[in-house]
């Protein structure tokens, strides 16, 4: 119980996410690797067909921890939770803005 009293105020803390900036780092620097438009690149398409079989807490956990091994860092010092589910909806559902 004292651990979820604890837990309430950093997520109540957490702010939304901004998609007009989440969109241009999606597009800036994940298109770095996976494409200016999303389409591959050096990394894996990120088409919304592309992920169909990865869920969402999948690639939350990818685009915040990375893929050890791979080129894929960890966003996780710029990204919150918040943020990488935005992202793996706009992602999964195609519709980038």
């Amino acid at each position: 119980m004292a651990l979820i009293a604890t837990m309430a105020p950093a997520s109540a803390a957490e702010t939304a996410p901004d998609p007009v900036k989440l969109a241009n780092l999606v597009r800036q620097d994940c298109g770095s690797c996976h494409g200016l438009t999303l389409k591959g690149g050096l990394g894996k398409p990120l088409t919304a067909e592309q992920l169909g079989p990865w869920d969402r807490d999948q690639l939350v956990h990818i685009i915040l921890d990375g893929i050890p091994g791979t080129p894929m860092p960890p966003w996780r010092p710029l990204l919150s939770e918040l943020d990488a589910r935005w992202i793996a909806d706009r992602l999964k559902q195609g519709n980038l803005p």
